[in-house]
């Protein structure tokens, strides 16, 4: 006779309880052959289901030999292990355990997505097997909308999908009544007719009936080993020598070559089965997500605050002109040195203009005038400057326009007022532009009304009056020496401007002393303050996403208990931990980024109503924040996922299926 399909030797398993060792099986020695079909016969508490268990490689000996085909399995990794159920084992059990989120359909595919069979050739045996068991009508129903019947037909076609050659039957009939339990015991002995090994484990003598070899195991040892009357020895030994033989490869680490198809395949899959598991718990998810949702809109929504606030406080800041340096004769403004300070002349303006650092200058003298307008007298600050001063500051303005550097070289009497000169001199309403008024009795004419302007040279009430220097030099007694000069540099330009310009007009005047006043500094102060709070509340909001993290991690953790019976029925079906692990990972994923979705639109729509009702800034979003945040969803996904995944991939086949509620 040929040597055995399976074959045990003095195998024991013991289980701890307690304190204590308990043994269930005790020195079994068993063979079967290809084709046979066994019935393991015992009650409860026999062994007979630990037996089944390792013969299906769903538990270990304790000790003792257990060889498939020639090949010693104890030896074998859980992934080889599970590469043994997928090719050569197909699984009947008494609960049916199919997968309730799945159609009958996707419940037979099942073992082929774990082998790699391709989508349309698996999806085609599926149909035909379906069929076959006179389920084509019924394939697209899930498990909840078939009876006990059919349910147990979709497990056996389940189990026929990736070949079968041995069935493994747990109380096939344990759920059914006479009639389909009849009808599932033909069908068992159909396919064992056409060659499969069929092994079934049962208390009940009727279904042991059809089996052709009858062993009964009590106290986890095996009492009677017989054959039945409907089959002779040498019936027996015919119908092993014809029945197809399984061999295993010769290394069982060395499975077949996959695609990256076959793996995509298999992600895509996964991802599946992860959706119709956050689709079954909604409510579990929605809760689950709320604090990824929390913590990606707080993110998302204070960089942009951040954002926002920062070009504000920048746009505030150019209009006070912090990207200008201010030069002044003498070692300290106001206090010329003893040796002599630099007499600047409007000739060191024109040579700092041609510089490539200087966006635009100014030269600078003020003075003060009693201004008239009719019967309005005030006193205003008059500023003597050149035509881009305004550039140089950043002002805008609201009528009119600057002088030209036509006006300056021809001493025009044009000047440009403040609001508050406007208001006090011709209401806020009154027109302003072309008007002439009296500078200690100068008559000037006025073409341009800057708007408000936030400049720290002057106060709320003061009003100011810009002229062309040389007007205010040659008409007001303004000096023939500028008192400063303004320079704006061009954005992005190192920091040695200032040390350039020093050197530069220090040879101008044979090592004159100058005082520069470099206005950056204060932005730096600024933006290092916005920086910071922006800093301070990204930290609190991160924390808020550290947070939604572990209530993700915990969520999942108490997913793998609830759904240990799917994970069991997964291995069962031959699913490598790595495949359990997939899974449970993409799951965790997915919940963190359709939450980062929802995060994100929730930000949007806060800073929608912020925009429609703030009108002092505005939260500006930007797409390197988005892109950040879904990195941070599948970094938390894929961190707080792990332990999870890993527990669930880590859970022994039997241990999953034992513990079903």
């Amino acid at each position: 006779m040929s040597q055995p399909l399976i074959e045990i030797k003095d195998v024991c398993r013991d289980y701890a309880s307690g304190t204590e060792t308990v043994r269930i099986l005790k020195n079994i020695n068993l063979t079967i052959h290809a084709g046979e079909m066994v019935a393991i016969v015992g009650s409860s508490g026999s062994g007979k289901s630990t037996l089944m268990n390792i013969l299906g490689c769903l538990d270990r000996p304790t000790s003792g030999s257990y060889r498939i085909a020639g090949r010693e399995t104890l030896s074998l990794s859980a992934d080889e292990l599970a590469r043994l159920r997928r090719e050569y084992f197909g699984f009947i059990f008494q609960r049916y355990h199919l997968l309730s989120g799945l159609s009958a359909l996707a419940n037979t595919e099942v073992p082929a997505i774990y082998s790699g069979t391709p989508r349309t050739k698996r999806r085609q045996l599926a149909e035909e097997l379906l069929h076959r068991l006179d389920l084509g009508e019924r394939m697209m129903h899930r498990p909840s909308q078939l009876s006990g019947g059919q349910q147990q037909r979709v497990s056996i076609a389940r189990a026929l999908i990736n070949g079968g050659s041995i069935i493994l039957a747990d109380e096939p009939t344990g759920a059914l009544d006479s009639f389909h339990g009849k009808e599932v015991m033909n069908l068992l002995a159909e396919l064992n007719a056409e060659g499969h090994t069929v092994v079934i484990v049962t208390h009940d003598l009727q279904v042991a009936a059809y089996a052709h070899r009858f062993i009964a195991i009590h106290d986890g040892q095996i009492i009677e080993d017989r054959r039945t009357k409907s089959e002779s020895a040498e019936q027996a030994d015919e119908a092993a020598e014809a029945a197809p033989r399984p061999t295993l490869p010769p290394k069982a680490d060395a499975p077949p070559k996959e695609t990256w198809h076959t793996h995509w395949e298999r992600f895509v899959e996964a991802a599946k089965m992860a959706l119709l598991a956050m689709k079954a718990h909604r409510l579990r998810t929605i809760l689950t997500m709320l604090g990824i949702i929390i913590g990606i809109a707080s993110v998302v929504s204070v960089t942009a605050l951040g954002e926002g606030s920062r070009q504000r406080v920048m746009r505030e800041l150019s209009e006070l002109g912090t990207n200008t340096l201010d030069i002044y004769p003498g070692k300290e403004i106001g206090q010329p040195s003893a040796g002599g300070a630099a007499r600047l002349t409007p000739d060191d303006v024109d040579a700092l203009a041609r510089e490539p650092y200087a966006d635009s200058v100014s030269p600078n003298v003020s003075t003060s005038a009693q201004v008239r307008y009719r019967n309005v007298i005030s006193n205003a600050q008059i500023y003597g400057v050149g035509e881009q001063f305004f550039r140089v500051k950043g002002m805008q303005f609201d009528e009119g326009q600057s002088f030209t550097r036509e006006s300056v070289k021809r001493f025009a009497q044009e000047i440009v007022i403040d609001q508050n000169t406007r208001g006090k001199l011709f209401g806020q309403d009154g027109p302003a532009l072309g008007e002439v008024l009296l500078l200690n009795n100068v008559p000037v004419r006025v073409v341009g009304i800057t708007k408000n302007n936030k400049s720290l040279m002057s106060g709320p009430d003061s009003l100011n009056i810009w002229m062309p220097y040389s007007a205010v030099q040659a008409r007001l007694g303004g000096g023939n020496s500028l008192q400063s000069i303004i320079v704006r540099l061009r954005d992005k330009v190192s920091g040695s401007a200032e040390a350039e310009i020093k050197a530069l007009l220090q040879q101008r005047h044979q090592g004159g002393d100058l005082y520069i006043s470099n206005n950056a500094t204060l932005r730096k102060t600024v933006e290092g303050a916005n920086n910071t709070l922006t800093l301070l509340i990204t930290s609190i909001a991160l924390i808020s996403l550290l947070v939604g993290g572990i209530g993700v991690m915990n969520i999942m953790l108490v997913s793998v208990s609830e759904r240990t019976k799917e994970i069991g029925v997964r291995m069962a079906v031959g699913a490598r931990q790595s495949n359990i692990m997939q899974q449970f990972l993409i799951e965790s994923v997915l919940v963190c980024l359709i939450g980062g979705v929802l995060g994100i639109m929730l930000s949007f729509g806060v800073g929608f109503f912020f925009n429609r009702t703030n009108s002092e800034f505005s939260m500006v979003f930007s797409a390197n924040s988005i892109v950040a945040a879904f990195a941070t969803c599948t970094l938390v996904g894929m961190v707080f996922g792990f332990i999870p995944a890993r527990n669930a991939a880590r859970l022994n086949p039997v241990d999953a299926l034992v513990r079903e509620s």
